[in-house]
């Protein structure tokens, strides 16, 4: 007898309204991670569930930015999957090539909030930092415990936690193995805000509808302008933040935004 399929294990929504008020959230989905039994613990099902979720919002010209979270009261995402890596080699990991999954996300154009409650470790620190902000709850605990099993971060919290809170503080943190706190990290540059664990979601959501109601083309050539400092020379950034001012000025919404301000009424983005 054939086994059954595993159910699925990424929950995507799309809420009409924000959940505590009618404010409308038009253009935002919401992506959960839902493992909860396993504290959503990135397996190879569930990355690829991910990126392709990912992938299919980002074609969709209807979305206008996405929210990742994970189900649960414990964690947003506790790392990989150790007993799927416990006998890997260095072969099988060429071969499988699962870390490809990580630069297909780096080239999502929406822009992604974690809505980060509980542990966020490992892989789940990971992926958190590979989103655009980061709403963190009160109890959220980031780290990147590798260390501790023998090996280093693999999906890029050597360089993310580096650029996002400097070299020493980044060279303790993955030398030692230790835990974060939600406070610390916003302190130091890691996290958007911190708010109270009931209200993360909502906080996220109600942020993603600010972006949302954004023109989207300037809202993607921005999160492409900020992530290339990241990657360029300041001069080589200047001018990719330039051409892409430029090109904007080519769009039905810089005539419209404009022409907005000037009659003194609220614009009507097209995306075009």
């Amino acid at each position: 007898m054939s086994q059954a399929p595993d159910r699925m294990r990424v929950r995507v929504d799309h809420p009409a309204h924000h959940p505590h008020s009618e404010q409308s959230i038009d253009g935002v989905a919401l992506l959960t991670l839902d493992r909860p039994e396993a504290l959503n613990a990135l397996d190879y099902q569930t990355m690829t569930e991910l990126v392709e979720a990912l992938e299919r919002l980002d074609a969709d010209g209807s979305c206008r930015c996405v929210v990742v979270t994970g189900a649960g009261e414990k964690a947003f995402a506790a790392g990989a999957d150790i007993k799927q890596m416990a006998a890997a080699t260095p072969v099988s990991l060429t071969v499988a090539n699962d870390f490809a999954r990580w630069e297909r996300i780096r080239r999502i154009r929406v822009p992604i909030i974690a809505a980060v409650r509980g542990f966020a470790l490992g892989g789940g620190c990971e992926l958190a930092m590979a989103c655009d902000m980061i709403i963190a709850a009160d109890d959220a605990v980031f780290g990147q415990p590798e260390i501790r099993l023998g090996i280093i971060p693999g999906a890029g919290g050597t360089q993310r936690l580096t650029r996002a809170m400097g070299k020493a503080r980044a060279m303790e943190l993955i030398l030692t193995g230790r835990n974060l706190p939600a406070r610390e990290a916003e302190a130091h540059g890691l996290v958007t805000r911190v708010v109270a664990r009931e209200q993360v979601v909502s906080e996220a959501l109600g942020l993603a509808a600010e972006v949302a109601a954004r023109p989207p083309l300037a809202v993607r050539a921005a999160k492409e302008a900020v992530n290339r400092a990241f990657e360029l020379s300041l001069e080589a950034g200047l001018e990719f933040e330039r051409r892409n001012f430029y090109l904007l000025f080519a769009s039905a919404d810089q005539k419209e935004g404009m022409a907005a301000f000037v009659a003194k009424r609220p614009p009507e983005w097209k995306g075009r």
